[in-house]
């Protein structure tokens, strides 16, 4: 069971097969691929495990602190050394099913409720991302290097603005869903006395940065590429599939206890 959920989630040992998927895939299916299934992979697994499996947790719980630490580690680190977009995002992904495994070593109403809500803040952003790349990436999707995203940010400021709200918010910077999805996932750890894993976590949140704000930089302080130069304005269809989620995660960011609320009565009724 937890070779096949892992597997379902891109948690390592099981991941390799996401970024060559998500890179091969067009960016909206790889975009779907990202949130959907694997928020309802990881229902399966906090019912399963639990649920099910909770009296046996004891034997199972080093098995999910390793996968975890492992998807954040591998995620994080991979993600650095990579020059095209949806492949980064992909490695990131691996990270962020990472921090959520986290949420469930923690073997708590506490820490079933911060996966919950984690996974709606990573939905958002991660959506949003895809969106932004969707749109640069042009006909054919031509453009998916970090560097086509180069003067983004003079030729259409606004596009650049969103990404840089998802961005943040993968980060976790304060104001954003990312920040009390991480925040609310470290607390669990730490009830659960996973010090090591928590701290270990936030090392890998660290490291994380650099890749997303290398992306900001790129952005904001480079001239214009050919991409940014080439790239159409926003279409009503796309504009809202940028705004509603940028909306979303500030939403989360400023008032996270209406959704965290939702989720701690659910962790309950799945005890």
């Amino acid at each position: 069971m937890f070779v096949g959920l892992g597997f379902k989630i891109s948690a390592a040992p099981f991941q390799i097969w996401a970024p060559d998927v998500y890179q091969g895939a067009p960016t909206p299916i790889s975009a779907f691929m990202s949130a959907g299934p694997k928020a309802a992979a990881f229902a399966v697994f906090l019912r399963i495990f639990m649920g099910a499996f909770e009296p046996i947790g004891s034997g199972w719980e080093p098995l999910v602190w390793l996968s975890a630490l492992l998807s954040m580690t591998i995620g994080n680190f991979a993600a650095l050394t990579q020059s095209n977009v949806k492949r980064l995002l992909a490695y990131s992904s691996i990270a962020h099913a990472g921090y959520v495994l986290v949420a469930l070593a923690a073997r708590s109403e506490t820490g079933t409720a911060a996966a919950m809500f984690y996974l709606a803040a990573y939905a958002l952003m991660n959506i949003g991302a895809f969106a932004v790349v969707t749109h640069l990436s042009g006909k054919g999707e031509r453009f998916l290097s970090v560097d086509d995203f180069s003067g983004l940010a003079s030729r259409q400021p606004f596009t650049a603005a969103l990404l840089t709200i998802f961005l943040l918010s993968m980060i976790g910077v304060p104001l954003t869903g990312g920040f009390f999805g991480k925040f609310y996932i470290f607390k669990a750890a730490l009830q659960s006395h996973l010090v090591w894993l928590t701290v270990l976590g936030l090392l890998n949140s660290a490291v994380a940065a650099y890749y997303y704000l290398r992306i900001l930089v790129v952005m904001f302080m480079h001239e214009p590429s050919e991409a940014a130069t080439l790239a159409e304005p926003l279409g009503a269809g796309m504009k809202a599939a940028l705004v509603l989620p940028a909306l979303g995660t500030f939403f989360l960011g400023v008032a996270p206890s209406a959704v965290l609320n939702f989720a701690v009565k659910s962790a309950v009724l799945n005890r």
